[in-house]
């Protein structure tokens, strides 16, 4: 477990070779540049928000064209594509398709042109079905929907607010004029809530028809034209076949620019690195001829970058230690075993000042954790094969990913350990298939003891297991408060704890009631448990006059000595916590042996075997999926409760080196 030493750069350099200097430190991607904000009296500091908007901008026109290109010709993705990460590009490609960004973004904006046009046409569409849908009720009239009528007749075209057929209407009109003769209806459509209808009557009697209609609802079409409907709908047809097929040549215009989808991402890339480069510029402190920047780097960086600076650039550069003040940024190291914690400590928070990284002593207690939830050997066996092919395979995965997955390597690796300790393999599957179907009895038996059969002993061996956890965690903030030559304080936040809790555990094996409901193997000797509680009074009067030591009154001390003593309930709340090994470990079992006696409810045979097959195969992989994810939850829900909590507050700043720092490539410099 190592965190990074880092080290201050402080860079003195020429105007002129600022540009220079801050590509190859981009390219390097070793300084996170961190400048001052006090005022300098030689130097200011240059407005750069607007370029870095500008190509920002840039980064995302790119970045949408690229997007319209998947929407149209959506790119060929298998199932585990998300496990291949962006693809590797050499230094002198990315050069490359930064002198082509002009170009790109021409393309781009041509793209985007099509895409508008798409969106247009496909409203234009939208509005051409709407108004060919309105006309339908309509196609029977053969007249123009605005005809007010002739020299000596008045026509009424509209609908009615209800069905009505013809002769209804007919009724309905004789009774609302029964002095008005001549008048004409027809019915041109009929639907549950709509009529719509060709009236005609003398022009003498318009005003009166006009009246009884509005009296029945009638209402007079929103939409004419100088065509009778039906011709208006031909011609709507054949807008429409025109503006589709627009659309077909426009969206395979698009498609034809499928190839240059990546080269669009490349450039997008490339302006979101110059976006970064503008941000930082407008950060550094500059004179007419001169600039300084400060930021950290990792100590075992500094020497070879110094020296590549000051072979390249006219500069002053040194590399010295940050002052106790200070908030260097961190960067964790770990081995093959430890790195895949990093992402479960980040999750949590970096470590703070003063504080170690956490990722060694975490690992191993991590996968015990893990492998006692899950606890079976065949899961931890697919596991173990699962994630070691997608390591082998997929050379370019993202790191986080691949720390994921070699997390899960060594969980699957302690879950078959605990499954064949506990003589778990897909549960009983292996007693349940020779019984039912070659009428027979193969048992595998557990290396140590099946925790169905008893239950006890793994409960208790769970809270040793959580005793042993937390009394580690206590251990780290021993390390932690005397490398700070904190021995006083070490002494009475540590070593007090370890006698009163300690004691009071081995006074708890003593007693006859215990060892009956734990039936342990073992009795503590008189003398032992005796000693033991003398430690634990010795704990609990330093944690009591200890506790309050900030405070000045001697009320408040003991006071506060009181609450810090109540803080031993806080430990068996915790202790009491790592019953969820139990818990889920005989979740597990417990699941697989119920999907495996439903299986062989039918017995053996042919269609025995076949529902058995599917059976087996649905049950174990929803077990399998809910109790990976439990055991995860719950393994990191006891590190960073139980555990972190007895040495651990965070509260670093993660390390972000000016890079370049890109979202759909992966930049390989050529050494």
């Amino acid at each position: 477990m190592a965190i990074v030493a880092m080290k201050r750069l402080e860079l003195y350099g020429l105007q002129r070779e600022r540009k220079a200097l801050l590509e190859l430190l981009q390219r390097r991607g070793m300084v996170e540049i961190h400048s001052p904000q006090r005022k300098e009296p030689l130097f200011s500091q240059a407005d750069t928000s607007q370029a870095q908007l500008e190509w920002e901008q840039n980064a995302s026109l790119l970045e949408d064209a690229a997007a319209l290109l998947d929407r149209y010709s959506p790119p060929k993705k298998g199932a585990l594509s998300f496990l291949q990460g962006r693809p590797v590009i050499s230094s002198q490609q990315y050069e490359a398709a930064a002198r082509e960004v002009p170009a790109r973004l021409s393309l781009a904006r041509e793209l985007l042109s099509l895409g508008k046009r798409i969106t247009d046409g496909e409203a234009q569409l939208l509005r051409l079905q709407a108004q060919l849908e309105s006309l339908s009720p309509w196609l029977r009239l053969d007249v123009p929907l605005g005809t007010q009528g002739t020299e000596h007749t008045r026509a009424f075209i509209g609908t009615f607010p209800q069905e009505l057929d013809e002769a209804g209407l007919n009724n309905a009109l004789a009774r609302a004029l029964p002095e008005v003769s001549g008048v004409e209806a027809e019915v041109l459509s009929q639907q549950p809530q709509q009529t719509c209808a060709f009236v005609l009557c003398h022009r003498s009697q318009a005003s009166q028809v006009g009246d009884a209609l509005r009296a029945l609802g009638f209402s007079s079409p929103a939409a004419a034209g100088e065509l009778p409907p039906a011709q208006q709908a031909e011609a709507l047809k054949q807008e429409l076949q025109r503006e589709e097929q627009e659309l077909r040549d426009v969206k395979g215009q698009l498609a034809a620019q499928a190839g240059t989808r990546e080269s669009l991402l490349l450039a997008a890339d490339s302006c979101g690195a110059k976006a970064e480069s503008f941000r930082v510029l407008g950060e550094l402190w500059q004179s007419p001829h001169t600039f300084y920047l400060t930021g950290y780097l990792p100590a075992g960086d500094a020497p070879q970058l110094l020296e590549e600076l000051s072979q390249k650039f006219t500069l002053f550069a040194q590399a010295v230690e940050p002052s106790p003040e200070e908030d260097p940024p961190v960067k964790l190291k770990n081995g093959l075993f430890t790195e895949p914690m990093e992402g479960v400590v980040e999750g949590y928070s970096l470590p703070g000042k003063h504080e170690v990284d956490p990722s060694g002593v975490m690992a191993f207690f991590y996968y015990i954790l893990f492998g006692m939830m899950l606890s079976d050997a065949a899961y931890g066996i697919l596991t173990v094969i699962g994630s070691g092919v997608a390591l082998r395979l997929f050379h370019n995965m993202e790191q986080g990913m691949r720390k994921t997955l070699r997390m899960f390597f060594f969980c699957g690796l302690s879950t078959t350990m605990w499954g064949v300790l506990f003589g778990s393999y897909f549960g009983d599957a292996l007693p349940v298939i020779a019984r039912t179907f070659f009428h027979t009895e193969i048992t595998v038996p557990a290396l140590w003891f099946e925790p169905l059969d008893d239950p006890m002993r793994l409960l208790i061996f769970s809270f040793g297991v959580g005793v042993a956890h937390l009394f580690t965690g206590l251990g780290v903030q021993f390390y932690q408060l005397a490398r700070q030559k904190k021995y006083a304080d070490a002494i009475y936040d540590v070593v007090f704890w370890y006698l009163l809790v300690g004691g009071l555990i081995v006074v708890l094996l003593s007693t006859e009631i215990f060892q009956n409901i734990a039936e342990l193997p073992f009795t503590v000797p008189g003398p032992v448990a005796a000693v033991a509680g003398v430690l634990a009074g010795i704990g609990a009067v330093g944690v009591l006059f200890t506790a309050g030591r900030e405070s000045r009154s001697p009320v408040k001390r003991f006071l506060k000595g009181l609450y810090g003593l109540y803080g031993v309930s806080s430990y068996l709340s915790d202790i009491l916590s790592y019953s969820r090994l139990l818990a889920l470990g005989l979740a597990t079992s417990v699941i697989s042996t119920v999907f495996n006696q439903l299986g062989a409810m039918l017995g053996g045979g042919v269609v025995g075997a076949i529902f058995f097959t599917v059976v087996f195969l649905i049950g174990h992989s929803m077990n399998m999926a809910i109790n990976l994810l439990g055991a995860y939850v719950h393994t990191n829900r006891l590190q960073f409760v139980e555990f972190f909590g007895k040495f651990y507050e965070g509260g670093g700043r993660a390390y972000h080196p000016f890079a370049a720092n890109t979202k759909h490539f992966q930049i390989k410099e050529e050494k």
